[in-house]
C-alpha cells in the first residue's frame, strides 16, 4: 500500500457478505473490523490494519465510522475485539451502544 495522501479518498464500508466493515484508501483495502451478528447486536471480533497502513490513524477511523454506521441502524454493539473495546473506553460517549447489562462484562 502506498502512503495515504490528502488527495486519497478514505471510505469505510460495510461488507455484509464478509461480515466486516472495511476501510479503503483510494482503491486499496487498508483493513477491516470483523463482526458476527448476535441477535440484534453487532459483535465485533477482530480488527486488522495492513502493515503498510499502520500508524496513520486508520484503525481508529475504521472503528469510529463502523460504530457510527451501527448506531445509525439503531443496533447494539458487543466489543469482543480488544481494539474496539479500547476505543469505547477512550470514547465514553459511545458506551451507550453497548447494552447496559453487558457493559461490566467488557469493563465499560
Amino acid at each position: 500500500m502506498t502512503d495515504a495522501t490528502a488527495t486519497d479518498e478514505i471510505a469505510v464500508r460495510d461488507n455484509p457478505a464478509a461480515r466486516r466493515f472495511e476501510i479503503w484508501v483510494g482503491e486499496e483495502k487498508a483493513g477491516f473490523a470483523a463482526y458476527r451478528l448476535e441477535g440484534d447486536a453487532y459483535a465485533f471480533t477482530h480488527t486488522e490494519i495492513a502493515d503498510s497502513a499502520e500508524g496513520k490513524g486508520l484503525g481508529s477511523r475504521l472503528v469510529a465510522e463502523a460504530l457510527a454506521q451501527v448506531r445509525d441502524k439503531g443496533v447494539a454493539v458487543l466489543p469482543y475485539c480488544p481494539f474496539v473495546k479500547a476505543y469505547l473506553q477512550r470514547h465514553r460517549e459511545l458506551v451507550e451502544l453497548v447494552p447496559e447489562a453487558e457493559r461490566a462484562r467488557f469493563d465499560l
